[in-house]
């Protein structure tokens, strides 16, 4: 008990803060009397959600029930359908879900945090909460809640209509329940809310869905998918009779010829309605339901002009399907603030006078005259569009009105009808509403689409009384009850549809928004008015909710025309049975469901006996109630193993794949059912099962918790062999000693000389030598791997890493398996008069013809090996005086790794591999081939650098040189590269020094260790194990057959090194292939660093092997590009070159004749032609004849270069000297000119605007001039270039801001000051437009003046868009 007194002073604001504070202090005071538990629960049950954290705070007298209950409505779970646990406790016993024991009672702590755990009861994830618990709707609110909500709902993102269907919180499961209101909802498939809106008003207009009904499906005449009437009927029936909460509407969008990109296409909903309704007249062509839009909804009125002088009238009759109605005019201030406001605007006559006179026939002359509409005749169901989305001429955008704009729920249509005589005395003509007069109404405010005869009346009376009588009914008839609301939540870029809609059952108002329908009130209706309760004044709408009305259906209140629903007991055969067929398809789908619902799903892992023992991964889908036998033989049969191994000889077994760890196995459990096993049907595991498998003479060993898997490698040491693994079970807690006598009893081996090395990590080796030290303090894990040897050697008292079994797993543990495509030979090329056929004694070293024909690769080893070293000992007689004479032949770097097919080792010393040579006939190695074979992506690339896969460009294959990528420029948004080979030629040609990252010895790999032909000088070389398996052919099915070979071979090899070995096998000198890297998806890069190792392949990597002359020391594959200023695209490829370190500008231009002559029939003189810097598409800094590479120019591998061909001989003379690229515009003519070329002495902008006069005329006074945009050739629209570049710029010199012309092959435009602009009409700027559109689209250029197009909404009654692609 506690008591409170206060002062209130009202005229005291602080008094009554005083009340507030004295309130909150008693209160918090009697709070903190009752302690509170902080309960952290994590939710088990689904791998979405073991991330997330529930929390509580409950006083400690809460009964453990009441936290369940808490938990669950949190959670959104059912009581009774899930556990808690403690969290940080081993055994985890649930508590009990029904007991009245207190929170302090059952342990929990006050004022510190308790951990629980939310789990599985009884092996099944938790039920969610049914709907009208409110926690099951994917919105967060229940059906209660949303009683009196409506608008759009709420949402996490705001990309539209369609986050109701992308939203996180949505799925499956929550539209599986009715909602309560008894309607169901439509999904949203991405953004097609409005169809969703208009489909719920249809099917809740009687007249509509039951004239649907009425209409039967003919099989022979088409297909059901693609019938519109069919799946609109089936629609229907769904919505009427589906126990679910929402239904897709693919089938419908898919009778429309959409596909699932026109999901992602926001559309308008009267547009729709439209299109749709033709849509269905088209299908019901010749059927009972021909007319059924006209008698609907389709109405009559007359557009007509009366002379104010002799009253003589003409007119003609439209009809019309909704009556488009104007918010606010065009050009005023104020808007219309209801219906009957904007029905009087529009039935309003205008007077045509002045200038606007009208002709009269009668008094043959123009007159005075009104113009206007009068309404002959209202539709059944009358349909108001609002115009809410108008065009804003001063921000020359669309805008959305959001003014306030009532409407009535009856409105009486009476004071709009024209109750004159159709054909009074005084009118002279009369027009039918044919087609060629279809959106002739009154200005812009009629929308017209449909006409038809005069003679057919449609219209609300369908009787044939006259026109005056139908004129003068009485007033009630034309009384309309408002029945549906479609509102647009949004913008004029954007927004979301939904529908309020009253069922003519009971009366009550419904909004259907998407999936979710719930009941609102006329309360909510008006709050779709839109716009303030403010004044209507021009930004009104600025400032009002952009959630209102869009438009509206009113019904003709006629009891006599008035219909209801038709009940199921009612509905046409047809429609009974294609309920039935339904029901049928959505309980098929419920058992279904619960059967995917009780599944379990699990990665399953074999190591496959019929495969090599290659692990092979399924998933096995199991049902929660089958047992463990049951999924053994599933798996079984799953895997293919029928024939390959017995059934009793497999079993299933918990697995670890990270740890490649087999956790438990199952003894015993042979009839326990799955779910129990697994702990429950989840959507993930944490853990996975393996087949295992044995031989019949095997026994499967148990596996426990809490040991540890150990693969035991036994080597060899006098065959050099290390063994397939063999799996043991220890424990941590074991010794090293202990440890071995396990290993001897499953190995053999004696555990007294037993040596123990474990692999912690890649390549890191740990003998294990002192007994007493256990596992776990040793490091063992979960899964580890082991070698072990027993020998008793004099191996075993040397240092572990002086002794043969570390150099055997240190080669071992390097050792990586290449794929080898060796380059196609066709008989008589080189390849048969190559090193490998000599060494081979002429015999076939190609390994062409039958198998039993081929060379071994062991005789094509040894016999190579013997002629190298003989070759490598005559050149070493000759003076190699940096190479080694003679180097160790010890064998033990070449040894065997078992395999299980049969390879053969090379059988060569380190020595004769590092000094294999040519053994060839003695030719120019630079002219040994006429035409390089060259990779796809050099053959197809004619491209720069921006080519590259990024994947490949932000690899860490350091080795590789890419042939787009590695070391050369990388592209940035701009357009140039990283590093410009020439940043400023001016400031290079000071520089003393290069930058080290681009100079040879970094790109091509060719430094001082290697000869001019690419052959180490190194004395030795320590990591060369290099075997090769017995070669295959790809493709020999085809016929098209490519030479494969496996290699195995250490990966601290240089690309040197692994291109002299490869010398046998390819047939020709190191010098005379290239090596290339295939990636994943069979682009190939070639590798040229030759002082890198092979550390970045591994295993199973391919390499293709292509002939042509490899690059020497110092030089760089270069691609060649014609610069061709002119032309629509300005870069086309030419030719691959090499260009080298020290040869001048002029001497690579020399070789690149004959090439260009050759291959690209260019017929040139080196005097009329160029080289210059190329980065990306942009033309650079010239390159002067005396330049060196290297020197004055930096060079890398794969480096791009434009060759430009001259009109007149070379002007550039010095490096001094400025070359512009320069375009005259003339706004006279609209024209820009062709380019020319200005060279400049210096950098100032006088001599520019002097060189621009001559070569144009313009007097310098009248000269101006702009820097173009972009790179080159900086296209720009005609309609643009004279008002949106920066025209003659305050500056004196071309080096400064805004300019920075600082290097050759910038672009100037320049015009003369006193032209004109062409004075265009309307028609030839719109073709101008158009042609501007294609020329820069075609240069790949934005258009910027060109606004987005909105694709138009269609619906294909011939299946797709393809056959209709030509119409608009």
């Amino acid at each position: 008990m506690f008591l409170v007194s206060f002062v209130l002073t009202p005229t005291s604001p602080l008094g009554l803060l005083g009340y507030v504070l004295e309130l909150q202090t008693v209160f918090i005071e009697n709070a903190a009397e009752e302690p509170r538990v902080l309960c952290i629960i994590q939710d088990t049950t689904n791998s979405k959600t073991v991330n997330e954290r529930l929390t509580v705070n409950l006083p400690a007298s809460t009964s453990l029930s009441k936290l369940h209950e808490d938990v669950a409505h949190k959670a959104g779970y059912m009581i009774g359908t899930f556990d808690l646990a403690w969290g940080n406790i081993s055994e985890m016993t649930p508590l009990d879900q029904s007991s009245a024991i207190t929170l302090s009672e059952s342990g929990f702590e006050a004022g510190k945090r308790n951990f629980l755990q939310l789990t599985d009861r009884d092996g099944e994830q938790p039920q969610m909460a049914s709907d009208e618990s409110g926690t099951a709707d994917s919105s967060g609110l229940d059906d209660s809640s949303q009683e009196r909500f409506i608008g759009p709902l709420p949402r996490e993102s705001t990309g539209g209509c369609s986050n109701d269907y992308s939203s996180p919180s949505y799925s499956y499961s929550s539209i599986l329940n009715k909602s309560e209101t008894g309607y169901v909802g439509l999904v949203n498939q991405a953004m097609t809310c409005y169809l969703n809106s208009l489909l719920q008003t249809l099917f809740m207009t009687p007249e509509f869905r039951n004239a649907l009904y009425n209409w039967e499906f003919e099989e022979s005449e088409e297909d059901q998918v693609s019938s519109i009437p069919y799946q609109l009927q089936r629609l229907f029936v769904l919505l009427q009779t589906s126990k679910k909460r929402a239904i897709e509407t693919t089938d419908v969008t898919r009778s429309f010829g959409w596909d699932s990109s026109e999901a992602w296409q926001q559309h308008d909903v009267q547009e729709l309605c439209r299109v749709m309704f033709d849509a269905l007249e088209q299908k019901w062509k010749l059927t009972e339901q021909a007319d059924l839009i006209n008698q609907l909804y389709q109405g009559k009125l007359k557009d007509y002009v009366r002379c104010l002088e002799c009253g003589n009238e003409s007119w003609r009759n439209d009809t019309y399907l909704d009556i488009p109605l104007v918010i606010r005019p065009f050009g005023a201030s104020q808007v219309y603030g209801s219906v009957e406001e904007a029905l009087q605007a529009f039935v309003q006559p205008e007077t045509l006078d002045g200038a606007n006179q009208y002709f009269c026939e009668r008094c043959k002359k123009k007159c005075d005259a009104r113009k206007g509409l009068r309404f002959l005749h209202f539709p059944y169901l009358l349909t108001l569009q609002l115009k809410r989305f108008d065009f804003d001429y001063t921000t020359m955008h669309r805008i959305k009105l959001n003014d306030r704009m009532t409407f009535p729920d009856e409105l009486d249509m009476s004071p709009f009808m024209d109750v004159e005589d159709e054909k009074s005395p005084q009118t002279e003509s009369c027009t039918d509403s044919g087609a060629e007069n279809e959106g002739s109404c009154h200005s812009d405010q009629m929308s017209n689409d449909f006409a038809t005869d005069d003679c057919v009346d449609e219209g609300i009376c369908l009787d044939s009384t006259g026109s005056a009588e139908r004129g003068l009914k009485p007033k009630n008839s034309l009384t309309f009850e408002l029945f549906s609301v479609m509102v647009h939540s949004g913008s004029a870029a954007g927004g979301h549809y939904y529908a309020c809609i009253k069922s003519f059952t009971d009366g009550q108002w419904y909004s259907f928004n998407d999936q979710h329908v719930s009941k609102i009130s006329l309360e909510d209706i008006r709050k779709t008015y839109g716009g303030s309760t403010g004044s209507r004044g021009y930004y009104s709408s600025a400032f009002a909710s952009s959630t209102n009305a869009y438009m509206l259906i009113y019904r003709l209140k006629d009891p006599s025309r008035n219909t209801k629903y038709l009940d199921p007991e009612d509905f046409p055969e047809h429609i009974k049975y294609l309920v039935q067929k339904e029901k049928e398809s959505e309980e098929q789908e419920k058992r279904q469901r619960e059967i995917e619902r009780n599944t379990c799903k699990i990665k399953l892992f074999c190591l496959h006996p019929g495969k090599m023992m290659t692990m092979i991964e399924n998933k096995l889908e199991v049902h929660k109630d089958k047992t463990l036998r049951e999924a053994t033989q599933m798996a079984y049969k799953l895997l293919e193993l029928e024939g390959v191994v017995p059934l009793d000889c497999c079993r299933l077994v918990k697995y670890d794949e990270f740890h490649e760890y087999l956790e438990l196995s199952y003894e015993d459990d042979e009839d326990t059912p799955m779910g129990m096993l697994l702990g429950g049907v989840k959507t993930s595991y944490m853990f996975d099962l393996l087949l295992e498998t044995r031989r019949p003479e095997q026994v499967f060993q148990p596996y426990r918790p809490g040991e540890v898997m150990v693969k035991v490698h036994v080597v060899d040491l006098k065959n050099d062999t290390i063994v397939p693994p063999v799996s043991v079970r220890a424990f941590l807690n074991q010794s090293i000693a202990e440890f071995k006598q396990l290993i001897a009893q499953a190995t053999g081996l004696c555990a007294e000389t037993m040596r123990v090395v474990l692999e912690r990590c890649y390549n890191d080796l740990r003998l294990l030598f002192v007994p007493n030290k256990t596992l776990k303090a040793e490091g063992f894990f979960r899964s580890n791997k082991i070698f072990v040897e027993s020998s008793d050697s004099p191996d075993q008292q040397l240092p572990f890493t002086d002794s043969h079994l570390w150099k055997l797993l240190d080669r071992h543990g390097n050792t990586i398996r290449l794929m080898v495509l060796l380059p196609e030979q066709l008989p008589g090329t080189l390849f048969n008069r190559t090193a490998g056929q000599k060494a081979a004694g002429g015999s076939d070293g190609s390994f062409e013809g039958s198998k039993a024909a081929r060379k071994p690769v062991e005789a094509i080893l040894e016999e190579s090996t013997e002629k190298l070293k003989s070759l490598s000992y005559q050149q070493q007689q000759q003076g190699s005086s940096n190479s080694d004479s003679q180097k160790s032949s010890d064998t033990s770097d070449f040894e065997h790794i078992e395999s299980p097919t049969q390879e053969l080792d090379s059988g060569s010393s380190a020595s004769a591999a590092a000094d294999n040579r040519d053994a060839g006939p003695a030719s120019d190695p630079d002219n040994q081939y006429a035409g390089e074979e060259r990779s796809d992506s050099e053959v197809h690339n004619d491209r720069s650098t921006s080519s590259v896969d990024s994947d490949i460009l932000s690899s860490s294959h350091s080795s590789d040189t890419l042939c787009n990528a590695d070391s050369g420029p990388i592209q940035l948004a701009n357009g140039l590269d990283s590093h410009s080979i020439t940043s400023s030629r001016r400031s290079k040609a000071h520089e003393g020094k290069k930058e080290t990252w681009d100079t040879a010895e970094e790109d091509s790999g060719t430094d001082s260790e290697y000869d001019d032909n690419g052959k180490s000088k190194a004395s030795s070389t320590p990591f060369m194990y290099f075997r090769v398996s017995e070669p295959r052919n790809q493709g020999e099915a085809s016929g098209d057959a490519q030479k494969c070979i496996i290699v195995h071979v250490d990966k601290r090899i240089t690309l040197a090194a692994f291109k002299q070995n490869m010398e046998p096998f390819v047939g020709v000198g190191s010098s005379q292939f290239k090596v290339f890297r295939v990636y994943a998806n069979n682009q190939e890069f070639e590798s040229v660093r030759l002082n890198e190792t092979l550390s970045s392949f591994s295993d199973d990597n391919k390499i293709t092997i292509r002939l042509g002359r490899a690059l020497k020391k110092g030089e760089y594959r270069v691609k060649v590009y014609q610069l061709l200023v002119n032309e629509a695209e300005p870069c086309k490829f030419l030719v691959d070159t090499v260009f080298a370190k020290g040869m001048t500008v002029r001497q690579s231009k020399e070789e690149l004749l004959p090439q260009v002559k050759e291959q690209c029939k260019l017929d040139l003189s080196i005097d009329r032609f160029r080289l210059r810097k190329k980065t990306w598409k942009n033309p650079g800094t010239v390159f002067l004849d005396y330049h060196v590479y290297e020197e004055d120019i930096n060079i890398s591998s794969n480096w791009e270069v434009f060759l430009e061909v001259l009109d007149e001989p070379e002007k550039m003379k010095s490096m001094s000297q400025l070359a512009v690229l320069t375009r005259r515009w003339s706004p006279t003519h609209m024209k820009l000119e062709a380019f020319r070329e200005v060279v400049l002495e210096s950098s100032s902008v006088e001599e520019l605007k002097e060189k621009l006069c001559e070569i144009s005329g313009i007097p310098l006074e009248n000269l101006e001039f702009a820097k173009g945009r972009g790179t080159f050739p900086c296209d720009i629209s005609v309609l643009e270039i004279h008002q949106d570049l920066d025209w003659n710029p305050k500056v004196s010199t071309l080096n400064v801001w805004p300019l920075y012309i600082c290097d050759d092959g910038a672009v100037v435009f320049y015009r003369d000051s006193t032209e004109e602009l062409m004075d265009m009409s309307e028609d030839e700027r719109s073709v101008l437009i158009k042609k501007e559109s294609s020329r820069l689209l075609k240069t790949g250029h934005r258009v910027s003046y060109s606004p987005r197009k909105e694709k138009a909404l269609k619906i294909y009654l011939d299946g797709g868009p393809a056959k209709d692609s030509a119409q608009d």
